[in-house]
C-alpha cells in the first residue's frame, strides 16, 4: 500500500480498514479503562476490610498494654506511632484522589476517565516537578523513613517497606538510561489508572500496618509461649519424708515471664501485691511452729477486662532446729517424788498436734510446749507416746523413769557445809540454814528447828533458825578450838508439802 497509484476502490478499502482499526483500538481502550475502575473498587473494598482488622488489632494491643504494661506497654507505644504515620499518609492520598475526581459527575463512569491532563499538570512542569509533585514524593519518602525509624534496625519488615514505598529512578527497558520514578508512574497515564495506582498505595499502607501490628502482638505471644521460657519444676506431695517412705509428686513445666505482672496477690490471707518482682511473688515469712504448714493464695490477672484468679497451694514441714547434741547417760532416767519434773516430747517431722502423750505411775500435765510429771508412790513411771505420721501411719513409743526421793539436805552456816571455821560471835548472830548442794532442782528450804551441843554443856533445842538466849549462854562458855555440833535439823521445802527425809548436821570450829 505504500507505493504505486491506488484506485478509488482501493483507497476506499484502505480507509475503511483504518477506521476499523481505530474503532477496535477505541473499544479495547474502553475495556482497559473499565478494568482499572473495577480493580480500584476491589482495592477500596479490601482497604475497608483491612482497616477494620487493623482497628481490632490496635484495640487488642491497647487492652493488653492496660492489663500488662510491663509486657505490652512499649509495643503499644510503637504501634500508636505506626498508626499515626499511616493515618496521615492515607488521608493525604484520599484527599489527592478527591481532587482528581472533583469535576467528574459520575464517579463510576470509568470509560470517561481517559484524560491524563490532571496529574500531568498537577505534578509536572516541563522536565521538572511542581511543588505538589515534589510534595507527593516527600510524603512517600517521609512515611517510609518514619516507619523504619520506629521499628528496630533489624526488623524483618524493613525490606518490604523499602520495596513498597520505593521512589528510586526507574530503568528504561533496552537502554542504559533511567527515568524519574514520578514520571514513570504517573506522567501520561489515564486518570482512572492513576487513581487505581494511588488506591494500591493505600492498600500497601494498610497491609504494612497489619503486618507490623499483628507481629507486635502475636510475636510477643509467641515469645512468651516459647519453650525457651519454660523450666521443669519438681512438685512433691510433701517436703519432708521418713526413711522407708515413698517420695511422690510430679514434674511439670512452668513458664517464667518477668514482664507478666499480676494486679493483686493474696498469700495466706494477706495482701502480698508489693512482694512481686520480675513477675514472681517473693515469699519471705517465718516458718512457724513445728509441724506441717501450708502456703496458699490467689494471683489475680486482668484479661479482656475481666479479673482472672489463679489459685496456688503448697505444703512444707517445720522440724525443730537442734540447738545442741542430745547426750544421755544410760539408766539415769529419773524423776523425783514430790516435784513437778519437766518432760519434753518431740518427733522430727511431726507437729505437736499429731502427738499424743500419756503416763502411768504419776500425774502428767501440759506445760507450754512440754509436760510436767509428778510421780506417785510407785518406784517407776512410764511415759507413753503415740504419733501420727504424714503418711497416715501411727507409731508408738514409751520411756521408763525411776522414781526417787529427794536426796538428804545438808545443814549450813553462812552457805558453808560440813565443818565451818568461824568466830564465836559470828555463830551467835548467824542463822542456821539447809540446802541441797548439786541437786538439779533449785529448791528453797526453811529450817524449822535444830539442836546445838557445846562441849561440856547440855544440848539445847532451838525453835526456828537462829540461836535463842539459852543457846547463846551455852555458846559463851565455849573456848577457842571447840567444835560446836548442830544436828537433828528439821527443815521443809518452801511452797511444797513434801517432807524431807533427813538433814545432815553441820559443825563449827571456833576460831576465838
Amino acid at each position: 500500500m505504500a507505493g504505486g497509484k491506488l484506485s478509488a476502490r482501493q483507497k476506499m478499502i484502505n480507509l475503511m480498514y483504518l477506521v476499523f482499526i481505530a474503532m477496535l483500538a477505541m473499544n479495547m481502550s474502553k475495556e482497559v479503562l473499565s478494568a482499572f475502575g473495577f480493580m480500584n473498587e476491589k482495592l477500596e473494598a479490601n482497604n475497608a476490610s483491612t482497616t477494620d482488622k487493623n482497628k481490632e488489632a490496635y484495640a487488642n494491643l491497647a487492652t493488653k498494654a492496660r492489663e500488662q504494661k510491663e509486657k505490652f506497654g512499649k509495643l503499644n507505644d510503637q504501634a500508636n506511632e505506626i498508626k499515626k504515620y499511616s493515618s496521615d499518609f492515607y488521608s493525604y492520598l484520599s484527599e489527592l484522589k478527591f481532587q482528581m475526581t472533583t469535576d467528574i459527575e459520575n464517579k463510576l463512569d470509568y470509560e470517561s476517565m481517559d484524560k491524563t491532563d490532571f496529574l500531568d499538570t498537577y505534578f509536572f512542569k516541563g522536565d521538572s516537578f511542581t511543588p505538589e509533585g515534589q510534595g507527593f514524593l516527600d510524603e512517600i519518602n517521609g512515611f517510609r523513613t518514619n516507619l523504619i525509624s520506629t521499628l528496630s534496625s533489624d526488623s524483618k519488615f524493613i525490606p518490604a517497606i523499602n520495596k513498597r514505598f520505593n521512589t528510586d529512578d526507574v530503568p528504561v527497558p533496552e537502554t542504559n538510561k533511567t527515568r524519574a520514578w514520578l514520571k514513570a508512574r504517573y506522567e501520561g497515564f489515564p486518570l482512572v489508572a492513576s487513581i487505581t495506582n494511588l488506591t494500591q498505595m493505600q492498600a500497601d499502607i494498610k497491609n504494612t500496618e497489619s503486618d507490623i501490628v499483628t507481629d507486635l502482638l502475636g510475636g510477643k505471644m509467641e515469645e512468651a509461649l516459647s519453650l525457651n521460657n519454660y523450666e521443669g519444676i519438681v512438685s512433691l506431695k510433701k517436703t519432708a519424708y521418713f526413711a522407708g517412705e515413698r517420695v511422690t509428686g510430679e514434674v511439670v513445666l512452668g513458664r517464667y515471664d518477668a514482664t507478666l505482672v499480676p494486679n493483686k496477690v493474696i498469700l495466706n490471707g494477706k495482701d502480698a501485691t508489693n512482694n512481686v518482682k520480675d513477675g514472681q511473688v517473693i515469699i519471705d515469712m517465718p516458718a512457724g511452729n513445728v509441724g506441717e504448714k501450708s502456703i496458699k493464695g490467689t494471683i489475680y490477672f486482668t484479661e479482656k477486662g475481666e479479673s482472672i484468679p489463679v489459685d496456688f497451694e503448697s505444703k512444707y514441714t517445720v522440724i525443730a532446729e537442734p540447738s545442741s547434741a542430745v547426750v544421755s547417760a544410760d539408766k539415769m532416767n529419773v524423776v523425783y517424788r514430790g516435784l513437778d519434773n519437766p518432760i519434753s516430747v518431740s518427733l522430727p517431722g511431726v507437729g505437736a498436734n499429731n502427738i499424743s502423750v500419756s503416763a502411768t505411775g504419776g500425774k502428767l500435765s501440759k506445760n507450754g510446749s512440754g509436760y510436767m510429771m509428778r510421780p506417785g508412790a510407785a518406784n517407776a513411771a512410764v511415759i507413753n507416746v503415740s504419733a501420727k505420721l504424714s503418711s497416715g501411719k501411727t507409731v508408738k513409743s514409751e520411756a521408763t523413769f525411776r522414781i526417787k526421793d529427794i536426796p538428804a539436805a545438808m545443814g549450813s552456816v553462812r552457805g558453808q557445809y560440813g565443818t565451818v571455821r568461824m568466830p564465836k560471835s559470828g555463830l551467835a548472830n548467824s542463822p542456821i540454814s539447809a540446802g541441797l548442794p548439786d541437786f538439779m532442782f533449785d529448791l528453797k528450804l526453811q529450817v524449822n528447828s535444830f539442836k546445838i551441843k557445846v562441849p561440856g554443856q547440855l544440848t539445847i533445842i532451838v525453835k526456828g533458825s537462829k540461836l535463842n538466849a539459852a543457846a547463846k549462854r551455852k555458846l559463851a562458855k565455849a573456848k577457842r578450838g571447840d567444835i560446836i555440833n548442830i544436828y537433828d535439823i528439821k527443815a521443809s521445802i518452801i511452797g511444797n508439802t513434801y517432807k524431807l527425809k533427813q538433814v545432815l548436821p553441820v559443825s563449827i570450829e571456833l576460831t576465838n
